[in-house]
């Protein structure tokens, strides 16, 4: 939208956080609390401003999106909210509304974002059964007339459980008036954005308080306790709308989604599996306990069982993975393979109809179809220095614990005997045998 700027507040160190990182770096969901921010904000408008503080360059270098069109305000003193807002008065456009948002508060969502986009001055409200610690809302016949915080509240004020999240949406024209009349005479000596409330109202500007769905919308973090409670809340979130959208998930409390999820009809996702990155799901897929799944698709009919990590990879429909695999980055398994137990793969082709059932690792290789690996297989791409490519054609047959010695061809419908040390091509529909003539020997025994 071309008429709406957006300013995040992220300045802060955060010491409550124990870390060297600022607070907005802390991660929720595998993003920082500023990137979460960010991506939402750039779904709005182009038109997005930081202010930022301490450790600058490392908030600066933590954007992973929209690097070059972000606004960065440096503030060297953090003497409040107001202090911090004026800053950005110079690029503020008095024809434009503008949405403020706090850095520690990652997770307002774009409806409710538009909802207050609506008006000229809108609060975002929640009403909370125990208000300590929050700015409360004033109100006068129904109409918000002001906003006090919490150490300047009189007794009676102290019972209103109406209270400021500090969003809010104003246009540019209501900034510049009252910004440069703000004063620091409170019990902190701080500038606080707040008081425009006031002033608006003495002017008869109309304010209107808008609440969020739901109020994790705009949970803050101030600590390690409470990052790890809005990580959790937020990762039932994620579930329950997952369920909803037809999801199976054996235990919400035990479900971690990490990015984006894509998923088809008549999934199942049993218990500690974690979703990073960007993920696609075909339908009737059937993933175990404790997998990972990282930026991979995977098509329908395929289950990945327990204990298996699969990472940037590409499965094909109707494959069995694990349990106690591993697919690393640019693994591509055909429709119809198999990868068992304790296999690893990298870097590799497997085609269709293809097995590695066990105890083995396949990398830098291209697999065709109807191949069987035997357990105990390794290719041997490393030498030292460079990585080299092993191809098997299809139909190839590779006895157990035998060591394919890279760059290494073995032919169509060749047969590797077991415990062979293949260091040579092997031509199709041929026996290749490597290993030392078996010998046995008298051996006393004390």
């Amino acid at each position: 939208m071309n008429n709406i700027q957006i300013i995040i507040l992220a300045a802060g160190k955060g010491s409550r956080m124990k870390s060297k990182k600022p607070k907005v770096l802390q991660k929720l969901a595998g993003k920082t609390l500023l990137q979460h921010l960010v991506d939402t904000s750039f779904d709005i408008t182009k038109d997005v401003s930081i202010i930022y503080g301490f450790g600058g360059d490392l908030v600066k270098k933590s954007i992973t999106s929209n690097t070059n069109d972000i606004n960065w305000i440096y503030q060297e003193c953090q003497n409040g909210t107001g202090s911090a807002v004026k800053l950005a008065l110079p690029f503020i456009d008095k024809n434009k509304k503008t949405l403020i948002l706090y850095g520690d508060a990652p997770l307002i969502s774009t409806s409710t974002i538009l909802k207050m986009l609506k008006n000229d001055f809108s609060l975002l409200t929640i009403n909370l059964e125990n208000p300590f610690g929050y700015g409360r809302i004033i109100r006068q016949n129904n109409q918000v007339k002001a906003i006090v915080e919490q150490k300047d509240l009189s007794k009676n004020q102290q019972n209103i459980n109406e209270v400021n999240t500090g969003i809010m949406a104003i246009t540019g024209d209501i900034l510049h008036k009252y910004l440069p009349q703000l004063t620091n005479n409170n019990n902190q000596k701080e500038y606080y954005l707040t008081d425009i409330v006031a002033l608006s109202v003495a002017d008869d500007v109309n304010i209107d308080a808008i609440q969020p769905q739901d109020n994790l919308e705009v949970a803050g973090v101030n600590n390690k306790i409470q990052l790890e409670q809005l990580e959790r809340d937020y990762q039932v979130f994620q579930a329950l709308n997952f369920m909803d959208n037809g999801l199976t998930i054996i235990d919400k409390s035990r479900f971690d989604n990490r990015g984006k999820l894509i998923f088809g009809t008549d999934c199942e996702v049993d218990v500690n599996t974690v979703f990073i990155g960007e993920n696609t799901i075909g339908n009737d897929v059937e993933i175990g306990a404790n997998c990972q799944i990282i930026n991979s698709k995977i098509e329908s009919n395929t289950k990945i069982l327990a204990n298996s990590i699969v990472e940037n990879a590409i499965i094909g429909e109707n494959v069995i993975i694990g349990p106690f695999a591993r697919l690393r980055p640019q693994t591509n398994l055909a429709n119809n393979t198999k990868v068992g137990n304790f296999v690893e793969i990298k870097k590799s082709n497997i085609g269709e109809c293809s097995k590695i059932n066990h105890l083995s690792y396949v990398g830098d290789s291209e697999i065709g179809k109807n191949v069987n690996i035997g357990a105990g297989t390794i290719t041997c791409n490393y030498d030292g220095v460079n990585k080299h490519q092993t191809i098997i054609e299809d139909n190839a047959f590779i006895g157990s614990n035998s060591a394919l010695i890279a760059p290494v061809k073995i032919g169509k419908n060749a047969t590797i005997g077991a415990g062979s040390t293949i260091s040579k091509d092997c031509e199709n529909d041929k026996l290749s045998i490597a290993r030392a003539k078996q010998l046995s020997f008298k051996w006393p025994r004390s």
